[in-house]
């Protein structure tokens, strides 16, 4: 979800996946929690944490009776991007569909850190994908810096 915070501002709402809610330091089945920012060029604020009481192993191991993705992506409808070190196919199909632009990112990092990632993309011109989660054309996807945006 994208909005306006000044003139010609965008805002991006993200998500960060977090055990430990001060890194990006989890998988997507596996997160215990996401943090949750508005992030704007110049600005950003802490929107809420969603935390999650049974989160899958390490291993993306659960058992099969119980729906551990569906419930993580309708607590994330309305971010734009995700931040996670990793997310297995099926789950990325379910994020995508639900508008929501994963990206893996290859080693743990500081939640402030990624928003300032944020931030330096949305200064200037935005990478292709992130033209594509703000809305602004259909570029096919891109890599930046050491984030990988999932397809």
């Amino acid at each position: 979800m994208t909005s306006k915070t000044g003139p010609g501002a965008p805002t991006l709402r993200i998500a960060v996946a977090t055990n430990d809610h001060r890194f990006l330091d989890a998988h997507f089945g596996s997160a215990a929690s996401f943090a949750v920012f508005e992030v704007a060029s110049d600005h950003w604020h802490f929107v809420e944490m969603i935390a999650f009481d049974d989160p899958t192993t390490g291993a993306g191991r659960h058992s099969d009776d119980v729906d551990r993705i569906g419930p993580k992506v309708e607590a994330l409808r309305g971010t734009a991007l995700l931040f996670v070190l990793a997310i297995g196919g099926p789950a990325a199909a379910q994020v995508v569909r639900a508008g929501i632009h994963p990206i893996k990112v290859k080693e743990p990092e500081p939640l402030g850190a990624v928003v300032l990632r944020v931030q330096r993309m949305l200064q200037g011109k935005p990478p292709p994908w992130l033209r594509k989660a703000l809305g602004k054309d259909r570029a096919p996807h891109a890599f930046v810096d050491d984030a990988e945006p999932v397809e």
